[in-house]
């Protein structure tokens, strides 16, 4: 029942890839919309599971918070090492971004996914109203995973060939983590480091990266609103959710 209910997501998935890489002659639009949904998502989705599920303090900072700021730093630390190598290697620097940085933002969106599909075959082995909520949440927020897959590996300098082969990676995802709960089990301290790590590198690259571009071609009222409209959605999601 959990893995029938993940391809939910797998759909809603490709549906948000497909919207992102449709609109491409609107990207500061795309750009302002991805920005606000990944905002939405941090501060209204990953966070609150994460504190909630790693609850323990160190040095009198829950550990899901240190965590959060772990994420961020190193983001910003590996964008900064991947474009000393890229500039050292005398590589072209015209949208000033390491393509690497696009592919690994994505690949962690593909294991958050992933994540995704565990919490539902989780919920599923409580009660089945349980995992038919939490698989609701997944497949309503998983249409912005899609569209922030595609647009973080190719706002970065992919090519569309390898955002392509991220989006679909990030759409099976769900599906094989809801797969494997047939077999392990993640303790819930662990699996909320984890969104509190993620939250931190994923507000990062919306803060420090995705919305300056937004607004770097383009500097209009429009592209504030649909940062707006992206945190708007998933605080909807999330409460239609709860």
């Amino acid at each position: 029942m959990a893995v029938l209910v993940a391809l939910g997501a797998f759909l809603m998935t490709l549906a948000g890839g497909w919207t992102a890489q449709r609109v491409t002659d609107r990207r500061h639009l795309v750009l302002g919309l991805a920005g606000g949904l990944m905002l939405g998502v941090v501060g209204l989705d990953l966070l609150p599971e994460a504190l909630a599920a790693a609850g323990t303090e160190v040095f009198g900072v829950p550990a899901a918070l240190l965590l959060f700021v772990a994420g961020f730093l190193l983001a910003h630390l590996v964008e900064r090492l991947l474009a000393v190598r890229q500039a050292a290697h005398g590589a072209e620097e015209a949208t000033g971004r390491a393509p690497e940085v696009g592919l690994t933002a994505a690949a962690a969106m593909v294991g958050h996914s992933a994540m995704d599909g565990v919490a539902i075959g989780a919920a599923f082995q409580i009660d089945d109203g349980m995992g038919v909520a939490v698989a609701l949440a997944v497949i309503a927020h998983d249409f912005a995973d899609g569209f922030n897959t595609y647009t973080i590996a190719s706002v970065y300098g992919n090519a569309r060939r390898k955002a392509l082969a991220m989006l679909f990676a990030d759409a099976a995802a769900p599906v094989l983590g809801a797969a494997s709960t047939t077999f392990v089990t993640i303790p819930e301290p662990l699996l909320g480091g984890y969104l509190g790590f993620f939250a931190g590198a994923l507000l990062y690259l919306a803060a420090a990266e995705i919305l300056p571009e937004a607004h770097h071609q383009h500097p209009a009222r429009s592209t504030v609103l649909c940062t707006i409209a992206g945190a708007a959605f998933i605080w909807l999601v999330v409460g239609l959710a709860s």
